[in-house]
């Protein structure tokens, strides 16, 4: 590990100032950040430590919604009466996630921020466009069975890792930032960014800006959701593929859905089309197929990770059917 500069600042304005240095890296749980240093694969100037910031609430907003503080921990998100009641489909994604003691330190900001998986990006010794633009993308003619199928480049196929961020991207959050200049809001959806010509730019962030909250929006059938992972082991393993599903079911025909996907996609997965197809039709096995076929429309197999758009539609398919037998 290199050496680094070590603050906390105990307000915003000192946090953003620290920030500013975009070598700088704000530190949270410090689950995957930390692991990173150690690989030199992050090599900040310095470390801002933001937990003196007051961002640890979870509270009701007006609208029927819920406001999540940047530095709630996954632990107390997944066991808050409000989003276990409202958001089903939220709480069980944190808790299919890494580990007990993990989810004890992991934060709401951090896996928004949380970074890939890939082989490649964590050995400093192998080209990596994330990593070293232009260097190259070894996973491509690599080996790349946990890679993505779904929003890749030629540039990099690298898998978001997260499953907190599939719900999200299912409800529409909404992430709130803050710079020294004022607040701002990015809708979820345009929050990740696509590798395209830039895969080392993973989010819209900019030095000096700050995550202080995720706004989830009301949506009443949500408490009617499910989210369903798949992967090499029970515990403490990344999703091959996984889906996040809320239906709207009256008389046996669907009026709503929401359905993203984690696993698959270089960034959470909002399957759209999907949504669209289900819309009016009637609840069961053919619309879940229909559904299961529209949001895996594009994916494009490498060499090894083929098998990924058949789980993907399996997967998409078994949460469908739980999430129907809710209604």
């Amino acid at each position: 590990m290199r050496p680094f500069t070590y603050v906390s600042p105990q307000d915003a304005a000192a946090a953003h100032q620290a920030l500013g240095d975009p070598s700088a890296r704000a530190l949270a749980g410090g689950t995957t950040l930390i692991d990173l240093m150690k690989l030199h694969v992050e090599r900040p100037s310095t470390l801002v430590d933001i937990n003196g910031l007051p961002l640890t609430a979870i509270e009701a907003l007006p609208d029927g919604g819920v406001r999540v503080g940047a530095l709630v921990r996954n632990s107390d998100m997944a066991q808050h009466e409000l989003i276990r009641t409202r958001y089903p489909f939220v709480s069980q994604a944190i808790m299919a996630g890494a580990s007990g003691q993990i989810r004890n330190m992991a934060t709401t900001s951090g896996n928004l921020l949380q970074r890939t998986r890939c082989y490649y990006f964590r050995d400093p010794a192998t080209p990596c466009n994330k990593r070293d633009p232009g260097s190259g993308c070894s996973a491509i003619d690599g080996y790349n069975r946990i890679h993505a199928v779904l929003g890749t480049s030629d540039r990099c196929i690298a898998t978001h890792p997260s499953d907190l961020c599939v719900p999200l991207a299912a409800l529409d959050a909404i992430v709130r930032i803050r710079s020294g200049s004022g607040e701002r809001t990015v809708p979820f959806s345009e929050f990740h960014l696509l590798p395209g010509e830039h895969p080392e730019r993973e989010h819209v962030l900019t030095p000096g800006e700050l995550i202080t909250a995720v706004d989830i929006p009301a949506l009443p059938f949500a408490k009617r959701s499910v989210y369903l992972k798949i992967r090499d082991r029970a515990s403490y393993a990344f999703a091959l593929a996984s889906a996040a599903v809320a239906l709207d079911i009256e008389n046996g025909v669907v009026r709503g859905a929401r359905i993203a996907l984690g696993g698959v996609g270089t960034k959470p997965w909002r399957a759209s089309r999907a949504e669209q197809i289900l819309a009016g039709r009637r609840a069961g096995e053919e619309a879940w197929r229909a559904a299961a076929e529209a949001a895996l429309e594009g994916a494009l197999p490498r060499r090894h990770n083929g098998f990924k758009i058949e789980l993907a539609k399996r997967t998409l398919i078994r949460a469908l059917t739980r999430a129907g037998a809710l209604a």
